[in-house]
């Protein structure tokens, strides 16, 4: 698969309403292969679910399992919220229950190491694509012996917000070296490195610093140039620094009212 053929697919799977063919094509892509034979039909009520769960989600089901280079097994699994239950609540209710189906507490009795997650939101326009991994850290009893304490990745680190109202250009700068390389299966840590928005976070300050920069090194150049613009800003005592901060800081605002669609235009 060629750059712009994985850009594409990325859009298809994204920037729409979750459409579970389309997800699992894009699994298939990602992992290039993976076990199919270990689906499980969508798990329903008390008994598939169970009651703590109940007021969340509405049904599950695992479309098919992975196992990396490393022995590491990844199930990937589609999850449908209940009406009413956004994307942006109980969060911590949707990254439990994850949990307790890696800790073999729910469907199945295996422990898995992590497991890719489409959350689908009723109306299947708004849904999130997480990676919930479970960890383990040693940790000293008072007793003084040393046992292991499972952790799991906070769903918000590991998350994409996706459907028709989200832009993909954060999941296309990660899944896309993936999926162009047609012989890279990845493993566990790859994955975990594609989904740590902090990386994206850092590359986006450090263009920032570089914008601000460049800014307000052509402010400089305005203000020395021109005579009426230097008066301006001696007058009101406005020094480049602040000027562009301000303006940085508004056009971004902006971006954000666009994005949201607030000013009725894509």
């Amino acid at each position: 698969m060629d750059r712009e053929q994985a850009k594409e697919l990325v859009v298809k799977t994204f920037e729409g309403p979750f459409n579970e063919n389309k997800f699992i094509n894009f699994i298939s892509n990602l992992l290039k292969r993976y076990d199919r034979e270990k689906v499980l039909k969508p798990r329903i009520g008390i008994q598939g679910i169970t009651e703590r769960f109940l007021d969340f989600i509405s049904s599950w089901e695992r479309i098919g399992r992975y196992e990396d280079a490393d022995k590491k097994i990844i199930d990937i699994l589609i999850v449908k919220l209940k009406r009413g239950t956004s994307l942006y609540r109980a969060r911590l209710a949707q990254r439990n229950f994850v949990a307790s189906y890696l800790q073999g507490k729910l469907g199945t009795t295996s422990e898995k190491d992590a497991a890719l997650v489409a959350f689908v939101d009723s109306d299947e326009n708004d849904w999130r694509f997480s990676f919930v991994k479970m960890e383990y850290r040693f940790e000293k009893t008072p007793s003084g012996k040393v046992k292991v304490k499972e952790e799991f990745t906070p769903a918000k680190r590991w998350s994409f917000l996706v459907g028709p109202y989200e832009k993909s250009h954060t999941a296309q700068s990660r899944f896309v070296p993936i999926l162009e390389d047609d012989n890279w299966r990845p493993n566990l840590s790859d994955l975990e490195r594609a989904f740590d928005v902090e990386v994206v976070t850092k590359e986006f300050f450090e263009e920032y610093r570089t914008l601000f920069i460049s800014t307000k090194l052509e402010l400089d150049k305005i203000v020395i140039n021109n005579k009426k613009v230097k008066e301006e800003f001696e007058t009101k005592r406005i020094n480049t620094v602040d000027f562009a901060k301000k303006l940085l800081g508004q056009i971004v605002f902006l971006y954000f009212l666009q994005k949201k669609g607030w000013f009725g235009v894509p």
